[in-house]
């Protein structure tokens, strides 16, 4: 427990033997330290989370999503004990609150960032089946694109295709209403076309000829009907449309499996939409919810450093500052007398070094000469 103590209390950025002479104090800044270390390890997760989705499906993706959840942990970490260290608490609180400000910015932004991954693992069953409506969407409209621009390149032969089925329906259905009416004549059933008269007169004889030959019409126009099918169908195999389908079940599972964080991404930002455009306000509140709550936690160490009162641990550093700073610009003095007692000295001794220097000049010139 002593162990644990004093590492909250290094998270928290205090002086050891200075907190230790107020231990009413202590336990406050253990719970500062604890909230920025588990701020950070969140961050570690949230971070590592998010990478993992980058390198999905390659065999190093773990590790590389581990190794850059730490960085980004001890970043993290790195920042919101620099923050915390950084409020003065000698200012007055408006001062401190400004001083924090920036400080509280940039803490809601990373509480933003860190939030994200975590919401997309909070909401992974609603996203991927979200991403599979989507996916299934995208696949038709890509199947629609293609038969559109494949049915627009052929369109004569579709003009002619859609001539022959018109004509062969319409020529059906005059054949079945013929049919119907020599039925009457055989069977003597009176009608405004009929003669009423019961057998197979020469009437239905005449009748039942001219059907046959429309039959056979027909018969030409159904044969036209599928050799034209089969000479597009036979194209669209050539330009590769046959093979674009609808997902299957086990497709559909595998891309959703590798789907990237833009993806996923894009998926929660649009989860609080149903599909009738409406908005689902549970969801909405849900993720908002979430994200404030991770916002409010990296912003916890800031904000309780600033409603914490100025203790006698804060006075006690910012006296032990104070006297530092009186030693840092008092040694520049010390250095600057030192030096002014020394000038005489440097003098002298600068002349003789620069009589010297001319002595041996002469004796040097006069063996010379």
């Amino acid at each position: 427990m002593k162990s644990l103590k004093k590492f909250f209390w290094w998270c928290a950025g205090v002086h050891k033997a200075t907190l230790k002479k107020y231990p009413e104090e202590q336990n406050k800044y253990f719970s500062i330290g604890a909230t920025i270390f588990f701020t950070g390890l969140f961050a570690a997760v949230a971070g590592g989370y998010a990478l993992y989705f980058v390198f999905s499906g390659s065999a190093f993706a773990l590790i590389y999503a581990t190794l850059f959840g730490v960085i980004w942990g001890l970043a993290i970490f790195n920042m919101d004990r620099y923050i915390v260290l950084s409020i003065d608490k000698s200012k007055t609180g408006l001062k401190q609150f400004l001083q924090a400000l920036p400080r509280i910015i940039l803490a809601i932004i990373i509480g933003i960032v860190i939030s994200r991954p975590l919401e997309l693992k909070i909401f992974e069953k609603e996203i991927s089946e979200h991403l599979r409506v989507e996916y299934l969407k995208n696949q038709q409209a890509t199947i629609d694109t293609l038969n559109s621009t494949f049915e627009h390149k052929y369109q004569v032969e579709y003009k002619q295709l859609m001539s022959l089925k018109t004509q062969s329906d319409s020529l059906e259905s005059a054949i079945k209403s013929e049919r119907q009416k020599l039925n009457h004549e055989i069977f003597g059933t009176k009608t405004t076309e009929t003669s009423g008269v019961m057998g197979y007169g020469p009437y239905a004889k005449m009748k039942e000829e001219s059907l046959k030959k429309q039959e056979i019409f027909l018969d030409t126009l159904r044969a036209q009907v599928i050799r034209k099918e089969n000479i597009l169908l036979t194209k669209k195999e050539k330009e590769g449309l046959m093979d674009v389908k609808i997902l299957s079940d086990a497709s559909l599972d595998s891309a959703i499996n590798n789907a990237g964080f833009a993806d996923r991404n894009a998926a929660l930002s649009k989860l609080h939409i149903n599909a009738d455009g409406t908005t689902n306000q549970s969801t909405e509140y849900a993720v908002l919810f979430i994200a404030c709550l991770f916002i409010f936690f990296e912003c916890l160490p800031v904000l309780v450093k600033l409603m914490s009162g100025r203790d006698p641990y804060d006075i006690a550093i910012n006296n032990k500052r104070t006297v530092h700073n009186f030693e840092s610009a008092s040694d520049i003095d010390i250095e600057k007398n030192a030096l002014n007692q020394l000038i005489p000295y440097r003098t002298d001794v600068a002349i003789k070094r620069r009589m010297d220097e001319m002595t041996e000049a002469y004796e040097r010139n006069k063996k010379i000469d």
